[in-house]
Formats: C-alpha cells, structure tokens, sequence
C-alpha cells in the first residue's frame, strides 16, 4: 500500500517536470476501467487535449493537477498503480491505463495492473461535491505542519489505541501500517496504548518520530518492500527500506537491543512492534 512518503515523492517529481506543460494527446489503451467516472475515452480527452498542466498538488493520497482550463485532473494510483514518465518510443507496459502526451516532454503514463488506480477531469470548484471525502481529511504532518503542543491537544481525550490514531484518515492522513510501525517503534512506544494516556514526554517523543520518520522516508524517496511494486515516475525504487527498523522484520533481531522483531494480527491489520523497546 501506498502511503503519505511514496505520493509525495511522485507529486514533487510531477510537479517538477510537467508543471508547465500543455496536454497534447490522450490515449486509453483497452478497456476503461481507470476512467469509470468518463462515460467514454472521448470525452475523458476532450476535457484534457490542449490544456496546460498549472501544479501539482497532493490531498491525502490522491494527487491533483491543476489545469489552466479550470478543471483538475485527479489521480489516485491506489494500491498497485504508478505514474511514469516516458518517451513515445519507449514499449508501453501492457498494464499501462492512460497515456498523456504532451507537446513538450515526454508523456506521463498511469499504469495499474491492479485495478486499484483511476483517473478523472473534474471543474476545480466541484471537487468537494464530487469527492466529499476531501472534506473529512485530517491533519497532512508534511503539507501543513504543526506544533507538538497542538498535537498534544489532538491526542488529549482520545481513547482509540496508538496505531488506530495514527492510521485515522480523519486525523492524520497518509499513515497506514508501514509507517504507523516504524513511528512507534521510533518514540519507543507500543502500538496498544491508548493515545489519549501518554505523558507530556510521550507525546513529544511520538510527534517527533511523526515528524522524522516521514521526512526521512520523503527524502529517501519511498518505501519499496519485497511486496510491494512502488516506483517512482522514473520507475526506480524507494530507499527506505534499508532504514526500516521493524514493519516487515518478524523474528528478525531488533536493530536497537536484539530482540526478535513480534508480529501481531488484531482488527484486521498486522502490526510488527520491539516488545523490549516499545511500552
């Protein structure tokens, strides 16, 4: 799964290298399971032929690209999708659901064999119709951060366990069970506690491993894990991973005291913790 590092690390490569661009061609190759909010591969291109990519911006997980045209075009690669650069005359991988041309630079292909990614134009100020998800977000650690004193005041009260707090699209966004993991396992705490019982220096601890931890993953670009597929628009893998200390690593040693690495399935996740580390 795809979490906060992984997008961020796309949409500032996107950003950088097709912010400015003007959208030439729009090719669908097979079927149309990527664009199912277009009723046909026509239209999808008539709303994207000639308009010029302004930035890219990110909401949660799904990346937005705001076109001078006044609609945005929203991508979210879900689960197995990536977004790559290319060149007409590179193959296009059989997975491969929209390809964008533009009339300088290349294309952008979204590829999924998954049928987890989509794609869709939508008027900027309909958005929240459209996606009323958009209005229940929580807090974004990295877009719009904030005080460890206001983060205190998020967890004040909260009865939910550690994990489900940090997982909690309503609260925070982006975290799912890798860096949930890595978070705790980084402020020396276990995933059970309940997050409205720690101390003040608990949660200092908590919010700067918050803080470091996805920092760190941005700028290693991503977390690519033996199964996981996550590329970057260039198709290279994250680094991350030679930095993750327990999502993952279940009977291996722990990098900080040697004990073997516990991996525990309750409520439909599965959660690796240090029992020696985390209290």
């Amino acid at each position: 799964m795809r979490e906060l590092p992984e997008i961020e690390t796309i949409r500032r490569e996107l950003d950088k290298e097709v912010s400015g661009k003007k959208v030439k061609t729009v090719e669908v190759p097979g079927t149309m399971s990527a664009i199912t909010r277009h009723p046909n591969k026509k239209q999808l291109a008539s709303k994207l032929e000639g308009a010029k990519v302004k930035s890219v911006s990110r909401r949660a997980l799904v990346l937005f690209f705001t076109l001078d045209s006044g609609d945005v075009m929203v991508v979210d690669i879900g689960a197995t999708g990536s977004l790559r650069r290319a060149t007409p005359k590179e193959p296009v991988d059989p997975d491969t659901q929209v390809v964008i041309g533009f009339t300088q630079g290349g294309q952008m292909r979204l590829i999924d064999g998954g049928d987890t990614a989509w794609m869709s134009v939508i008027p900027a100020d309909d958005l929240d119709t459209e996606m009323p998800e958009l209005t229940s977000l929580g807090l974004d650690p990295v877009e719009t951060p904030v005080s460890w004193t206001h983060f205190a005041e998020m967890l004040r009260g909260q009865k939910t366990k550690l994990k489900a707090f940090l997982c909690d699209q309503t609260v925070l966004v982006g975290l799912g069970d890798l860096y949930a993991d890595e978070i705790l396992f980084a402020a020396g705490l276990r995933p059970d506690r309940v997050a409205g019982s720690l101390t003040t220096q608990e949660i200092r601890r908590l919010y700067r491993s918050l803080v470091e931890t996805l920092h760190d993953a941005i700028k290693y670009r991503g977390t690519s894990l033996d199964d996981d597929s996550f590329v970057d628009v260039h198709g290279k893998s994250g680094d991350y991973q030679q930095y993750v200390k327990v999502h993952g690593r279940d009977k291996l040693a722990c990098r900080r005291c040697r004990t073997p690495i516990v991996k525990v399935r309750a409520g439909g996740t599965t959660t690796y913790l240090c029992e020696q580390c985390q209290v």
